[in-house]
């Protein structure tokens, strides 16, 4: 497919899936002694799921993330931040996996630089994004080798790139710069209202064959890959791990997550997500704040029956 680029990463997984049993076979690192789990791979967004209101990752959170990879659980992030934005994170808490970025264009392993798996916007179709959104005057921003690009740093583009803490880089004109090639992603940013409005008028008018859209935030609209998806990468990140689907576990909280958290064999929904996106989840865990993600691993992963959600 125009646009796509697939390179293999050697999964280090192996798995026994017995006639009578869901137990998922793996073996811990640091001791190389054979554990049964009921999941070996779990994908976390970060936004408003792992990340607290203050975006930073909890202790405990990082206690139960630290102690689900000790016990051989393969732990991902799935986050439509962009590589640069997302890495830091997973670098801070040890993942040796590649991680799901830009809402699942890109799949890049942290540590070593490898690419999995990058899902581009056709240039033509991204061209024809952009004009629209100028027409309405939208806030733009265009994501090209991992960088942030926009036209002018507006209060939004500078509110964007501090959240995402990454540098952001005013060009102008967003088509000259674009030139032939083809981008990661495009997002349009505006007020909730707004954006409710454009994803309307934007289905309408780009078939789901062309271009994937889907609000990653309120505020924010992203257009991309039409198989760029947290749901599609985390298929594809599974079977390169050798880990079967039902052995899968998703965390997320919006609406850029209910393809992942659908495909998953437990899908878990934060219980700070809105109420139209919690119906669609297996479970409901605690908020951001409360340290939903290390509830749902200590629950599901380890064992654990901490929490008061169910």
């Amino acid at each position: 497919m125009t646009g796509e680029k697939v390179r293999g990463w050697p999964g280090r997984a192996t798995h026994i899936m017995g006639a009578e049993t869901a137990d998922f076979v793996r073996v811990r690192p640091s001791t190389g002694d054979t554990v049964l789990l009921d999941y070996g791979l779990v994908a976390i967004d970060l936004d408003d799921t792992l990340l607290t209101s203050g975006l930073e990752v909890s202790p405990r959170a990082e206690r139960a993330i630290s102690r689900a990879r000790e016990a051989g659980v393969v732990v991902t992030l799935a986050t439509g931040r962009m590589f640069l934005s997302a890495a830091p994170f997973a670098r801070r808490l040890g993942i040796n996996a590649p991680i799901i970025t830009y809402q699942g264009a890109l799949v890049k392993h942290p540590a070593t630089g490898a690419e999995l798996l990058h899902r581009a916007l056709a240039n033509h179709t991204a061209r024809a994004v952009i004009e629209r959104l100028r027409a309405h005057s939208y806030h733009i921003n265009v994501y090209l080798d991992d960088r942030l690009y926009m036209e002018v740093l507006t209060e939004l583009g500078r509110r964007y790139a501090d959240l995402s803490r990454v540098e952001a880089h005013p060009v102008g004109d967003l088509l000259a710069c674009l030139g032939g090639r083809s981008p990661t992603k495009v997002l349009a940013i505006g007020g909730e209202d707004d954006i409710e409005r454009l994803e309307r008028e934007m289905t309408a008018l780009f078939p789901a064959e062309q271009v994937h859209i889907t609000r990653s935030k309120p505020k924010f609209l992203g257009f991309s890959h039409p198989r760029a998806t947290k749901g599609l990468a985390l298929r594809y990140l599974a079977e390169h791990c050798g880990v079967p689907r039902e052995a899968v576990m998703a965390i997320g909280d919006g609406y850029n997550d209910l393809d992942m958290v659908a495909w998953a064999g437990l899908g878990v929904m934060m219980g700070n997500a809105r109420d139209e996106v919690k119906r669609h989840a297996d479970h409901v865990t605690a908020s951001n704040d409360a340290d939903g993600v290390a509830e749902a691993i200590e629950r599901f992963v380890l064992g654990e029956k901490r929490g008061k959600h169910g």
